[in-house]
């Protein structure tokens, strides 16, 4: 089994469709497409599965990328407990998405010759492979280039209806916003090649193990070191205050929305933290910021999304606000229970997306949830799929949701022990988990729940094809059943039941015991889940035209980047045109000019007539004559 193929299956999908698609008649470019991801996840699966046998990861090298003294880059792949759990959610829920928008995307009527179809998914595929080599990535530098080609792919897919202005805006603003904590990610890249010589993971640890110090010397720190890898992660993961891209990209089709939020580039900050443990662990300032960045994001994007009524809005703040949750468990050490919560959050976020976008569908491209109600019984499969899925977000036991997200309150909860402020931070993501339910209630009674409120649009309302609720109905099914992978660590419960725990605690080396169990916080995770949840719902049945909080109420970071940062830009971008015109092009202009009137008057000394030389010559002779005769 050769691990390239992984990357290599998408690829072949993308050159298919890049060069022939445009040519296929629809549904063509979508089934190739989802058959070189399967193709993948297949390959990925079995990868898992020698894995989970031997217990040792699979490491492959390509080739030698570049070589310069004592600096190499390998195109080198490893398979490991966390990569293979990754790689399978990548694949496994990217297969799903592609399946679902067939489908969907075949709805397009404004593309008869399925030009648009063929582009779609070839850079579908694209991203795919991208995310593929950052997941499986050996080293930091290969992991940048899938890094950045997810990055660039986000551009292409936000922005797909390039002839809508709002598309165009969003995918400007993720990618320059990227940009931001790539820069960050790039210069931390650095200084761990200063300090240990390598940017191979392995390399790099093992001589960060071997000899601290060589993190603590000149211009390297492991805390800047650790600071400027978050800071990476807080571009890619949309974290405050780079957060303000992700809400955006709901400008793109909503099975872009679907793959970006739920498998692929807003968990790979997470990810980038926790392939990087070793060096996180000790840096307890660092994993301080990261838990305060962490608690504040959860709850400013969870009050956010109580002040939306748009069906995708709410969900795209919900995705910042869980990605909250999951640095939350980095600050704390709980990279297994941040993991968990990827993993979760995948099937039940991907669902959601999916199941607005089956709504948007139904509707016609509606998606102000204050038009809509009593869906329930016109899509069946959408809403039972809906409900699930909301539930398991809304942390209601025994949903997926309750498990990881009650095992990060319970690890940062845990973590109090070295830094009591930790219990601040575990109270906080209480509240968040409360405000949470809250959403996903109101927002589920007002799709789906009571009377319709536009009766046009709810009598033309249906169920989607099979193609995409088929979809629906695995991940629904992820949902309900894949939490019960992590159950927290309470006396009498099977060894077997802690198996996300036992399974990534190897790579982390993390030691899960009973005491990393608590009651009370199952408890009040419990009720928290279920109260909210009904809370919200009845709210949104009573008051089925109105958000819970009112609309100007948004907390948008954008109004003070554009009061702030983009005026300074502004003013700072005006001063330079100034000094580049006044200042620089006027001192290289004023020598042009200088010199050309020294060779305007060196010029009228040309005469080519022999007398004027001679007597010139006859001048200078006398002039040195007289020089030594005065000297004399």
């Amino acid at each position: 089994m050769s691990l390239s193929l992984i990357v290599l299956f998408p690829l072949i999908g993308f050159l298919i469709n890049g060069l022939f698609g445009a040519k296929l008649p629809k549904p063509v470019p979508g089934v190739i497409a989802s058959l070189a991801v399967l193709a993948s996840f297949v390959v990925a699966a079995i990868g898992f599965l020698q894995v989970a046998d031997s217990g040792a990861a699979i490491n492959e090298t390509a080739y030698t990328w570049m070589s310069a003294g004592s600096f190499r880059a390998d195109v080198a792949f490893t398979l490991d407990q966390l990569s293979g759990l990754m790689i399978l959610v990548v694949t496994g829920i990217g297969f799903l998405i592609h399946l679902y928008s067939v489908g969907y995307m075949a709805q397009d009527h404004n593309d008869p010759e399925s030009k648009k179809y063929a582009r779609y998914f070839t850079f579908l595929n694209l991203f795919i492979a991208f995310m593929a080599i950052l997941v499986l990535a050996d080293n930091y530098l290969l992991m940048f280039v899938g890094w950045e080609g997810v990055g660039l792919c986000s551009y292409f897919l936000i922005g797909f209806w390039l002839e809508r202005e709002d598309a165009a805006e969003a995918s400007k603003k993720a990618f320059i916003m990227n940009r931001i904590g790539d820069f960050a990610f790039l210069l931390g890249m650095m200084l761990i090649f200063l300090a240990a010589g390598s940017l191979k993971y392995t390399e790099v640890f093992a001589a960060f193990k071997a000899n601290p110090e060589l993190f603590s010397t000149g211009l390297v720190s492991l805390t800047g070191i650790t600071l400027l890898l978050f800071i990476g992660a807080c571009g890619k993961s949309a974290q405050v205050p780079l957060y303000t891209w992700l809400p955006d990209a709901m400008a793109g089709p909503t099975p872009v929305s679907a793959l970006i939020h739920a498998a692929t580039m807003v968990t790979a900050g997470v990810y980038m933290c926790a392939r990087s443990s070793a060096l996180f662990d000790a840096a307890p300032t660092t994993r301080l910021i990261i838990c305060a960045v962490g608690t504040i994001t959860a709850i400013v994007a969870g009050l956010t999304a109580l002040a939306h009524t748009d069906i995708k809005k709410v969900l795209a703040y919900s995705t910042v606000s869980q990605l909250g949750f999951m640095f939350m468990a980095i600050g704390a050490g709980a990279y297994s229970a941040a993991i968990f919560h990827v993993f979760t959050h995948a099937f039940f976020k991907a669902c959601l997306f999916l199941g607005a976008g089956s709504v948007i569908h139904a509707l016609h491209g509606e998606q102000d949830m204050r038009k809509m109600g009593g869906l329930a019984s016109k899509m069946k499969a959408t809403n039972l799929t809906f409900l699930l899925s909301g539930l398991a977000l809304a942390g209601a036991i025994p949903f997926a949701g309750f498990f990881s997200k009650d095992e990060i309150i319970a690890q940062t909860w845990h973590a109090a022990g070295g830094n009591s402020i930790y219990l601040l931070f575990a109270a906080v993501g209480l509240v968040t988990a409360f405000i949470t339910a809250l959403y996903t209630g109101r927002q589920y009674a007002q799709v789906f729940g009571g009377a319709a409120r536009d009766e046009h649009l709810h009598e033309h309302a249906h169920e989607s094809p099979a193609v995409m609720t088929i979809p629906l109905w695995i991940l629904a099914a992820g949902a309900v059943f894949a939490g019960f992978l992590g159950v927290p660590h309470i006396p009498g419960v099977p060894e077997q039941l802690h198996a996300m725990a036992n399974w990534l605690g190897p790579v982390f080396g993390e030691k899960h015991g009973e005491e990393s169990a608590n009651w009370l916080l199952l408890g009040l995770g419990a009720i928290i889940g279920w109260g909210g949840w009904i809370l919200g719902r009845n709210l949104g049945l009573k008051g089925g035209a109105t958000s819970v909080l009112p609309q100007n109420s948004s907390l948008s970071l954008d109004r003070v980047y554009n009061g702030t940062i983009v005026r300074a830009g502004d003013l700072l971008a005006t001063a330079s045109r100034w000094f580049d015109e006044k200042i620089v092009d006027g001192l290289v202009n004023g020598v042009g000019q200088m010199f050309g009137q020294i060779s305007a008057a060196l010029r009228l000394t040309q005469t080519s007539f022999v007398r004027n030389y001679a007597l010139s010559m006859a001048l200078g002779a006398a002039v040195v004559i007289a020089y030594f005769v005065s000297r004399g």
